[in-house]
């Protein structure tokens, strides 16, 4: 197993951080309140907790080359995590029995707005 440089990681690290940026963004026009980024529990990290209404969306951001590839990103590892820490964050909500949740998936390309994937997982 080899170890990608430590540049590698950190251009990949401010291209995560700048895509969920892009996709904050577009969720905050599209109508839905952005009330977390970058959401760290002991279960994992959700890259963005948005609401619209009574409905909060767990969001995954992958920022790819090609929307497929961002969508074939998210694994199933990754869908656990974020279930396990999405079931933290709702039991630190105070109305947490009257929200619903959904689990959705925004891919971020170059030269393209951010496809939205509602109910992914």
């Amino acid at each position: 197993m080899t170890r990608e440089p430590a540049s590698s990681r950190v251009k990949a690290e401010r291209r995560g951080r700048r895509a969920e940026w892009i996709a904050a963004l577009y969720l905050t026009c599209k109508g839905y309140r952005v009330v977390a980024m970058r959401y760290k529990t002991p279960s994992g990290e959700i890259d963005l907790i948005a609401r619209k209404g009574d409905l909060a969306i767990f969001i995954e951001v992958k920022a790819r080359k090609s929307r497929e590839s961002a969508i074939d990103a998210v694994s199933f590892e990754a869908m656990r995590r974020i279930r396990a820490a999405s079931d933290l964050w709702l039991a630190r909500q105070r109305n947490w029995q009257a929200l619903s949740s959904r689990f959705d998936i925004i891919a971020v390309t170059p030269g393209r707005l951010p496809r939205h994937i509602p109910d992914a997982f």
